[in-house]
C-alpha cells in the first residue's frame, strides 16, 4: 500500500496584535489552490490541524483557539493605488470550514511587514530608515486599510518599546487606519436604528446595538445578560449554557441584520457577525492580574469570536468600537459616557480606551452625519506585529 508524500509549501507564522496566523504567498501556493474553492480550503484546513475533534489542533499550526486559527494569503493588489491584496481566512477547530466572511484586524497589522518582506511592495516605496506606507486592499470585504510600517536600515523594524494588552512582549508600534469602514452606499446600521429590540425566544428580549463597521457586530448591555461586564474567559467559557446563549442571540441577530435568511445559517457563518457586551467604566483585574483603574478607561468591552470569549480584543471589532462610540446614543457611547445621563446628553467620542480582559485598547474614529445616515471617515489603532517562523509548512499531498 503507498501513501502520498509531504509536499512544501512556502509559509510566515506570524503575530499581529492580539493574533496569529499562517502567511502565504498566493504564488507560492499550489497551483490548484491559487483559486478559491474546495482545493484552497482543503489545503488551509490541513496546514491548521483541523477539523480537530480533540480541539487541540496538535497536527497543524493552529493554537486551538480563534485567535490563533487563522490563514493569509497575499499578492499584488490588482486594485489601483493599492499595494498589496490581503485575504483572511478563519479557519475552525472543530468543523472543516474555512470562514471567508470576514476581516481579521489583529493580523492587518502584519500584513504590511510580510509584504515588504515578500517583494511585494515597490522598492522605490520602501524607505532606507523611517515609515513605509503601506496600502492594503482587504478582499473580504472590499475595504482599505493603510499601515504604517516602520523601517530601520532598508529592513522592517519589529522590536520596539510599544506595548500592547494581550502580548507578553514589546515590539515596534504599527499603526493602522480603516478607511471608510463603512461606504456611503452601505447602511451602517442595518436596520436603519442606533438601537433595537431584539427578541429570541425561550431566551429574552434585548436593546442591541447592531453595527457594520469593521466587522458586522452585536453590541448588548453587559447587566441585561446578567453580567458586571468586568467577566474574564473562564467565566463565560467554562460555561456551556451561556456560550450556547449567546450563540442563539447572534443567530437571532444575524437574521436580524439581514446577514443570514435563516438561524440555521448561522452556524455556517461563525465568524460574523460578532457579539459584544458592554458596561460602564469600573475597576477590574486583567487576566495577567493587574488592577486597572476606572479613571483609566471610558467603558468596557467583551466579545466573544467563533463562539467564546476572545482573550482581548479583535481588530474588527475595535473598529466597530470606535465608531459606535462616536455617534450618540449607541449602546457603547452611552456605556462611554457612563449610562446614567438623560438621553439628549449624550455626546460623540472620537476616541475611547476601553477595558477587555486582557487590559485597555484606545481607538478613535471619525464619523458624520449626512441626512440622517451616518458615515465614517477612518478609524485609528495602533497594533505590533513580528515574525515569530519562517521557512516551509508540510502537509500531505492527498490533503488538497
Amino acid at each position: 500500500m503507498s501513501f502520498a508524500p509531504q509536499v512544501k509549501i512556502p509559509a510566515t507564522y506570524m503575530r499581529g496584535g492580539t493574533s496569529k496566523g499562517v502567511f502565504f504567498n498566493l504564488t507560492d501556493l499550489p497551483k490548484a489552490c491559487q483559486v478559491p474553492g474546495e482545493a484552497r480550503d482543503n489545503m488551509l484546513l490541513r496546514v491548521i490541524g483541523s477539523p480537530d475533534p480533540y480541539g487541540k489542533q496538535t497536527d497543524g499550526m493552529g493554537g486551538a483557539t480563534s485567535s490563533t486559527s487563522k490563514t493569509v494569503i497575499l499578492a499584488k493588489s490588482e486594485q489601483a493605488d493599492h499595494d498589496v491584496d490581503y485575504l483572511f481566512g478563519q479557519v475552525a477547530i472543530d468543523k472543516a470550514f474555512v470562514d471567508w466572511s470576514g476581516n481579521c484586524g489583529n493580523l492587518t497589522a502584519a500584513v504590511g511587514a510580510f509584504a515588504i518582506n515578500s517583494g511585494l511592495i515597490d522598492k522605490a516605496r520602501i524607505p532606507y530608515s523611517g515609515i513605509c506606507t503601506v496600502r492594503i486592499w482587504q478582499k473580504n470585504i472590499s475595504k482599505t486599510i493603510i499601515a504604517q510600517v516602520p523601517i530601520t536600515q532598508g529592513e522592517v523594524q519589529e522590536t520596539g518599546d510599544f506595548e500592547l494588552d494581550g502580548v507578553t512582549f514589546p515590539a515596534a508600534e504599527v499603526p493602522v487606519e480603516f478607511i471608510s469602514p463603512v461606504d456611503p452606499s452601505e447602511a451602517m446600521f442595518p436596520t436603519g436604528n442606533i438601537t433595537d429590540v431584539l427578541e429570541v425566544p425561550n431566551i429574552g428580549t434585548f436593546n442591541v446595538t447592531m453595527i457594520n463597521a469593521g466587522i458586522p457586530t452585536i453590541f448588548l448591555n453587559a447587566k441585561d445578560i446578567g453580567y458586571t461586564g468586568v467577566e474574564l474567559q473562564d467565566a463565560i467559557n467554562n460555561d456551556d449554557a451561556a456560550l450556547q446563549r449567546f450563540e442563539t442571540i447572534r443567530a437571532y441577530g444575524a437574521v436580524k441584520m439581514g446577514l443570514i435568511a435563516d438561524i440555521a445559517e448561522a452556524a455556517a457563518r461563525q465568524h460574523t457577525p460578532k457579539i459584544a457586551f458592554v458596561s460602564p467604566a469600573q475597576e477590574f483585574i486583567t487576566s495577567s492580574g493587574k488592577t486597572i483603574d476606572k479613571m483609566q478607561i471610558d467603558l468596557h468591552v467583551r466579545a466573544l469570536s467563533m463562539g467564546k470569549l476572545h482573550h482581548a480584543m479583535m481588530g474588527t471589532a475595535a473598529v466597530a468600537i470606535g465608531t459606535a462610540a462616536a455617534i450618540p446614543g449607541t449602546l457603547v457611547n452611552i456605556a462611554a459616557n457612563g449610562g446614567s445621563k438623560a438621553a439628549s446628553d449624550y455626546t460623540a467620542k472620537e476616541a475611547v480606551t476601553f477595558g477587555h480582559p486582557s487590559g485597555t485598547l484606545k481607538v478613535g474614529a471619525k464619523t458624520e452625519c449626512y441626512d440622517g445616515h451616518w458615515q465614517v471617515e477612518k478609524v485609528i489603532m495602533s497594533r505590533s506585529a513580528r515574525i515569530i517562523m519562517e521557512g516551509k509548512v508540510h502537509i500531505p499531498a492527498d490533503s488538497f
